[in-house]
């Protein structure tokens, strides 16, 4: 559990946890990051992503929304957005050459500090139902991970379609 682009960890470190990645073509390895600018160097640099990993940037505010375009331009079969903790709206929300979209609000000791409104959530996952783009909604902020994992009376957890491109859901 770390930040695969992160600063200290040496290209060549990556090249060979690639050739494992490649080795392993039945396994979906999320690749995570909030050093997007890194990541779409990197990926630059190899010339894009082995089809099992599905790669995604972290955004929680307005002012780190520079992160989806980077992801946009590396070149990856499965990209997606983990907007947690949401701590405001990321309206207007362009999802373009975006796969999934999972949100969740803080959660730990500190979560009243920064709620998620959830509203914010709904505006998220009403792009996400307008443009097909698969929405799973982990959590509101609460003490304990895992609580509060409905949305409007419902638990939203869908999936991307790596073979249709489109939303499949979970049978919850």
């Amino acid at each position: 559990m770390s930040d695969f682009f992160h600063e200290d960890i040496p290209f060549e470190f990556l090249d060979r946890v690639l050739d494992v990645i490649r080795e392993t073509p039945q396994h979906r390895f999320q690749v995570l990051t909030k050093r997007s600018r890194r990541m779409l160097e990197y990926g630059d640099r190899i010339g894009g992503f082995p089809d099992n990993v599905w790669l995604g940037v972290s955004v929680g505010t307005d002012a780190m929304k520079f992160k989806i375009d980077h992801l946009r331009k590396t070149k990856a079969r499965t990209r997606f957005l983990s907007l947690e903790p949401l701590l405001e709206s990321l309206i207007p929300l362009d999802l373009t050459g975006i796969h999934w979209v999972i949100v969740g609000g803080l959660s730990g000791p500190h979560w009243k500090q920064h709620e998620m409104n959830p509203d914010w959530a709904r505006e998220v996952r009403d792009v996400c139902v307008r443009e097909d783009v698969p929405f799973f909604f982990k959590q509101s902020s609460a003490f304990k991970p895992g609580q509060g994992t409905f949305l409007d009376g419902r638990r939203w957890k869908q999936y991307p379609d790596e073979k249709r491109r489109s939303v499949r859901r979970a049978a919850i």
